[in-house]
């Protein structure tokens, strides 16, 4: 059995360290993160492994795991391979912004590197574990890190992509759309419903039903398609008025509102040419 060390042990590291030690894909040996009681937490949850205090403590494993924030990558590598080895081994992180030539000083070790991002919300880690198989994971990096890492997404019920890693910043702003960005868009509209004096529990039920359906048919009909309301249908006189009067209730939200005007008009050109 292939052994992984998990270095950074927040939501992402934890649920993979789970979800490959339940596939049988790696055993979880080492869980390195902040402070000991963080790794203890971490070992509790993925159900194995070892937590460790500091990079001198960890023993040599087949796969590090770097599953720490972004601006922390390049100083765990560095501190990983002071503190080891890494000859041979696979050294990935997940970041979705940065690509896995941020792992430079474990090539310059002779490890082979490569970056794994699960197209996923960690928001509720255990969600996230329970719901696992058919995740998408952007994968890339070199062939044969990639190969392994590839066999252990599946064997956890997760879909490998491969992502052009000169435009990985475009691909993480995806996610950041489709994810982070949404729910800000629908923080300012259940705020506006707020407004017209519909207490919140109701305005996110009466809401409920707009928000899925309108999702569902834009991964069914396109976005073109499923976009409807004012600007679909040319009426620019309402879209100027609730510009007013969304700037006058809530200086951020219109601005947001006016932002989303000139890309929602030229979706609905779009719809018009089909």
């Amino acid at each position: 059995m292939l052994t992984i060390n998990i270095i950074g042990a927040g939501h992402v590291g934890t649920v993979l360290g789970r979800v490959f030690a339940a596939s049988g894909s790696f055993v979880v040996q080492d869980v390195l993160t902040r402070s000991m009681s963080s790794a203890q937490k971490a070992v509790a949850f993925i159900g194995s492994g070892t937590a460790v205090r500091k990079f001198a403590d960890l023993r040599c494993a087949d796969v590090y795991l770097l599953a720490v924030g972004d601006d922390q990558i390049e100083a765990a590598c560095h501190a990983l391979v002071c503190a080891r080895s890494v000859a041979g081994a696979v050294v990935f992180h997940c970041s979705g912004a940065l690509s896995s030539a941020h792992l430079q000083a474990a090539a310059q070790a002779r490890a082979l590197v490569a970056s794994v991002h699960p197209i996923r919300s960690f928001a509720d880690p255990e969600a996230v574990v329970r719901d696992f198989a058919g995740t998408f994971c952007g994968v890339e990096g070199d062939a044969k890190a990639l190969e392994l890492l590839t066999a252990a997404l599946s064997a956890s019920g997760a879909r490998a992509v491969g992502i052009d890693a000169a435009a990985k910043t475009v691909y993480h702003a995806a996610s950041v759309f489709a994810s982070n960005y949404l729910v800000t868009v629908l923080d300012a509209a259940l705020r506006a419903y707020q407004a017209a004096g519909i207490p919140a529990p109701v305005a996110r039920e009466l809401a409920l039903p707009l928000v899925t359906e309108t999702v569902a048919n834009v991964f069914r009909m396109g976005p073109a398609q499923a976009l409807s309301g004012p600007i679909a249908r040319g009426d620019f006189t309402t879209v100027a008025k609730q510009q007013r009067a969304v700037e006058a209730w809530d200086k951020t939200a219109g601005q947001l509102y006016q932002a989303l005007v000139k890309p929602t008009r030229d979706l609905a050109r779009r719809k018009q040419k089909k």
